[in-house]
């Protein structure tokens, strides 16, 4: 729970950080900077604060280093009058503050940044002294200095005006982090290698209109769209369900339009945008600026709320006005619902099966690479790609299942050589499991999604994995 700062502990905790700023100018004659966030009223410690420091602290921390600005040490500390950070900084005071002051006006969080220089003396240093213009108010733009001794808003103005520019830039950065995510995730899918049946970066599987140049031209078209399906998730976030998955849809259609312009024509990614459209809309109507929701179970579950009904009046309304598609003959003639029916029941192929696949591997130390093909081979064995089994038949497809499950019976975790056998058996058979590579790439977004939690306060994963 949020407590308030009492003046007597808000005047302790700047005495305290006078002494310890004290203590590192001594000890290494350097120049020292202090950060704090500027927050106005008594609250000056809360999720959100704290997501910002860790942006802020993460920025200064970057621009220290790209300025050439070795840290000699780092004191980091938490309070209920806020968090902290010192740091004694080799090289002169002014280059210091000008790599400050360039965080403090280039960052859109930066008007709630207090990056204070000490030089080696104890001399605080102006803004002024390196190019730095005053800084403005964070109610109307104007001078701050002259809002703030003249008393112009109220405290409710300020604290308003603090929360709108905190829930605006955690909105955007978190929007830009789960396009990049799912961009990466489509690059990752498509390259890795084997894939039973799939194009990767040794052979078109069992394709002949699609390459691996195919599907980067599709994501790369596909990029912007992953971050507005997350806003239409924000948007509609106090909305019924069926609501927000009635935007989700038109704007998938949309998506399409740009994939099928980007490839000639050519599908490779149409199952995608509606596994991932759906997932990326359930992480916005979860999303909170304080702790964006991460979690695959609940995200995956806020696609079944959105999904059901609609699924349910689309198989319904099947064969009533003629069968279009391979996949709603299948499921007129044998029941199979394909990804209609995952997304459902909150995709229970990414949930139970992917999910958990990838993370045993990479766990076990396999590559990114590795684990994605061996998760691919348990999303195979499930036996539920319609995609197979209109290409090959429900004999031949169930088969294909029954062999990746022996093959992962007999070991967990088989190596390049073993897939390649049964890629090679795959394009032999002319079976391709394109639905299945849709749910490993929704798996590998939200492994990333999941995993940039603990990154960084802007959602930044480390894309080295």
């Amino acid at each position: 729970m949020e407590r308030e700062a009492a003046l007597a502990e808000i005047l302790e905790a700047r005495e305290s950080r006078a002494r310890e700023q004290n203590v590192l100018r001594e000890r290494y004659g350097s120049a020292v900077v202090s950060f704090t966030m500027n927050i106005a009223g008594p609250v000056k410690d809360s999720p959100l604060i704290r997501r910002a420091f860790q942006a802020g602290r993460d920025q200064l921390k970057a621009g220290l280093t790209a300025a050439g600005l070795p840290v000699l040490e780092w004191r980091e500390r938490r309070a209920v009058t806020g968090c902290e950070a010192l740091c004694a900084v080799e090289g002169a005071a002014r280059d210091v503050k000008a790599a400050c002051t360039s965080i403090e006006d280039a960052s859109p969080l930066g008007r709630l940044f207090d990056m204070d220089v000490l030089d080696s003396g104890g001399r605080k240093l102006d803004r002024e002294e390196v190019g730095g213009g005053p800084r403005n108010c964070l109610v109307c733009g104007a001078a701050g200095k002259g809002c703030a001794s003249r008393r112009v808003h109220t405290a409710e103005e300020l604290r308003a005006a603090t929360r709108r520019i905190l829930e605006e830039h955690f909105a955007a950065a978190d929007q830009r982090a789960v396009s990049a995510l799912v961009t990466r995730a489509l690059l990752d899918e498509v390259c890795v290698t084997p894939k039973p049946g799939l194009v990767d970066r040794s052979n078109n599987g069992s394709h002949r209109d699609m390459d691996i140049f195919t599907f980067n031209a599709s994501a790369a078209a596909l990029a912007p769209w992953w971050g507005s399906f997350f806003q239409i998730g924000r948007e509609t976030a106090d909305r019924i369900p069926a609501d927000a998955f009635g935007a989700l849809r038109r704007a998938g259609q949309a998506a399409e339009r740009d994939m099928f312009l980007a490839t000639d024509g050519v599908n490779t990614h149409k199952g995608a945008i509606f596994t991932l459209g759906l997932i990326c809309g359930g992480a916005g109507r979860l999303w909170r600026a304080e702790a964006p929701c991460r979690d695959p179970e609940k995200i995956l579950a806020e696609c079944a709320a959105m999904a059901a009904e609609a699924v349910r009046g689309d198989l319904a309304a099947l064969g009533k006005e003629g069968v279009r598609t391979a996949g709603e003959r299948l499921y007129l003639e044998h029941g199979l619902s394909g990804v209609r029916g995952e997304a459902a029941r909150g995709f229970p192929g990414i949930s139970q099966t992917a999910l958990p696949a990838l993370k045993s591997a990479l766990a076990a130390g396999r590559s990114r690479d590795e684990a994605g093909a061996i998760a691919l081979l348990h999303l195979i064995a499930r036996g539920t790609d319609t995609n197979m089994a209109s290409r090959g038949g429900l004999e031949r497809a169930a088969a294909a299942a029954e062999q990746c499950g022996r093959l992962l019976e007999r070991d967990p975790l088989p190596g390049p050589e073993e897939i390649g056998e049964l890629d090679r058996a795959f394009i032999r058979g002319n079976l391709s499991p394109g639905g299945c590579a849709d749910l490993l790439a929704a798996a590998l977004f939200l492994q990333s999604w999941e995993r940039a939690g603990a990154a960084g306060a802007d959602g930044q994963e480390n894309l080295r994995t």
